[in-house]
């Protein structure tokens, strides 16, 4: 992963032309006036933790394993939001952990957290790295110093229980290893967000991911079906049937906990056979709203794709849904189906889902536009942050949020985000798809590209708290699949309100009493 930047450095690409014509001619992009530092040029604060306390941890996962070097503390530094790059590539370094740590154990993890409860030790979980809300950002104010906890040895494959369709995972497998292993068993999770390629399973789990084949999947959330948690006052060990009625299900109150109650050392997924087709397909509206309409219609009648997505009328003119070819859009709106069929899973034929669904979608006013479409967003489903690095370079502060309310709430939040954006920023482009869809509502998912202003981290804080606030009060969440972090804690706070508030500060304070897991992250801090 790029330490300043998104995936593969070998896979950064250079904007079109055309691109940065658009750019220059209708944002007044320009480029920056000071390049982005190399990584040794990073200023990192000196290692706070003092010789005796490393040689403790050390103890605990082997000396090997406690790495106090320039590199390994810049590439745990900050997650990928915009505002953690633009920091980063201005050399700023001071969120460093002052260690990172790889424990190859739940009980090595375990006996971490001790020692680091008992010393004062800020622990920040880290899986791929890729959080877009500040739940990477380390802060050791209060604390003797600060490691990042990688999981990354903890990379197994436990077991695979083919009759009940159950698998078991170490968390730091990443999710095209975790394909790539359980397709030897003619498998699959199904879960394939944005962070696809560098993200983890404990990630998943922790951030309540979810995937952009989740209307044929479902949410990470909704296949996790246990999970074992090393917290520093003992372990948790969740889950033994697929459904109960034992009281409150208490693996809902980890999932989504971003390592702010615990440590996730191993996770029991619901898999699904390997599909045999697949089959990706695109459709014009007219309008968002026509579209949208469709998308309610296949989520609440059927058949409901694996894949459904829209873009907005801006974002289709940009040509977004297809990063590979940026600037090629068209008019209209355009859907993205996708099938997914095998003969075991009781889904039907990819042939008769297709069919079924495009006679719901051509009878609310849908266009089909063939394969071509579908295969360009296949092609380029993983592509979108590489562009966003791109427009960085060129001077553009470029940003997503996203968010989701009911079907009947959905026009209101969409007008009340972009107006918010706009208020914020003058006149940026501001574009939007729907990318999740259930029965009762869908996510909506926004890129906001700008011109840099003279502090683009300043700039975007500002755009992004008009947005939350926006969105609060329009009454949407204030995040369907990035999670909270840091960024989003205040108006999480505002959207559960005190009485959910207190009930994460007493879980925090039972599970955590010392306050070192992820401090900040999530938990609004008592008054």
């Amino acid at each position: 992963m790029l330490w300043s930047g998104w995936g593969d450095p070998a896979l950064a690409r250079e904007l079109p032309e055309q691109v940065r014509a658009l750019l220059r001619d209708f944002l007044g992009v320009r480029a920056p006036d000071v390049p982005a530092v190399g990584l040794e040029s990073v200023r990192l604060p000196p290692v706070a933790l003092p010789e005796p306390l490393l040689g403790a941890l050390a103890g605990v996962v082997g000396p090997a394993y406690v790495l106090t070097w320039h590199e390994a503390r810049v590439r745990h530094t900050r997650g990928k939001s915009t505002p953690d790059l633009l920091r980063m590539r201005a050399g700023d370094g001071s969120a460093a952990p002052d260690a990172v740590v790889l424990p190859g154990s739940h009980e090595e993890v375990a006996e971490l957290l001790r020692v680091c409860s008992a010393e004062r030790v800020a622990v920040i979980p880290f899986g791929g790295g890729t959080s877009v809300v500040g739940g990477l950002t380390a802060s050791g104010s209060g604390f003797m110093g600060v490691i990042a906890l990688d999981l990354g040895r903890l990379d197994r494959l436990l077991s695979v229980d083919p009759e009940s369709l159950v698998a078991s995972f170490e968390p730091g497998v990443r999710a095209p290893e975790a394909e790539r292993l359980l397709a030897a068993h003619g498998l699959t999770l199904g879960h394939f967000p944005q962070s696809f390629e560098y993200a983890t399973l404990g990630g998943f789990a922790a951030a309540r991911s979810s995937g952009q084949a989740s209307a044929g999947y479902g949410r990470f959330d909704d296949m996790v079906v246990g999970l074992t948690v090393a917290t520093p006052t003992g372990t948790l060990d969740l889950g033994r049937a697929p459904k109960s009625a034992a009281g409150p299900d208490l693996r809902q109150l980890v999932l989504g906990s971003e390592g702010a109650f615990g440590v996730i050392t191993s996770l029991r997924l619901r898999v699904r056979r390997a599909p045999e087709e697949r089959r990706y397909e695109g459709w014009r509206f007219g309008t968002f709203t026509e579209g949208t309409a469709a998308m309610r219609a296949l989520a609440q009648e059927g058949p409901l794709p694996a894949v459904l997505r829209l873009s907005d009328e801006t974002e289709t003119m940009i040509g977004l849904a297809k990063p590979d070819t940026i600037g090629s859009g068209g008019s209209g709106c355009l859907l993205i189906a996708g099938y997914e069929s095998t003969r075991a899973s009781g889904w039907g034929s990819v042939a008769a889902r297709q069919t079924g669904a495009a006679a719901v979608l051509s009878r609310m006013g849908g266009e089909p536009l063939g394969a071509e479409p579908g295969k360009a967003w296949e092609h380029g489903r993983f592509s979108a942050p590489y562009l966003r690095d791109s427009l960085l370079g060129a001077g553009a502060t470029v940003e997503t949020l996203e968010t989701a309310g009911f079907w009947a709430n959905l026009p209101r939040l969409y007008d009340a985000v972009r107006l918010a954006l706009a208020g914020a920023l003058g006149s940026p482009l501001v574009m939007c798809h729907v990318s999740h869809v259930y029965e009762t509502g869908a996510s909506l998912y926004f890129t906001v590209v700008v011109a840099q202003e003279g502090d683009p981290v300043a700039q975007w804080e500002r755009a992004k708290e008009a947005a939350n606030a926006a969105i609060v009060t329009a009454g949407g969440t204030i995040t369907h699949h990035h999670g909270v972090g840091r960024d989003h804690r205040d108006a999480y706070a505002a959207e559960v309100g005190p009485v959910g508030v207190s009930i994460l500060q007493a879980v925090k304070a039972r599970l955590d009493p010392a306050g070192i897991l992820n401090p900040g992250a999530l938990v609004p801090p008592t008054a």
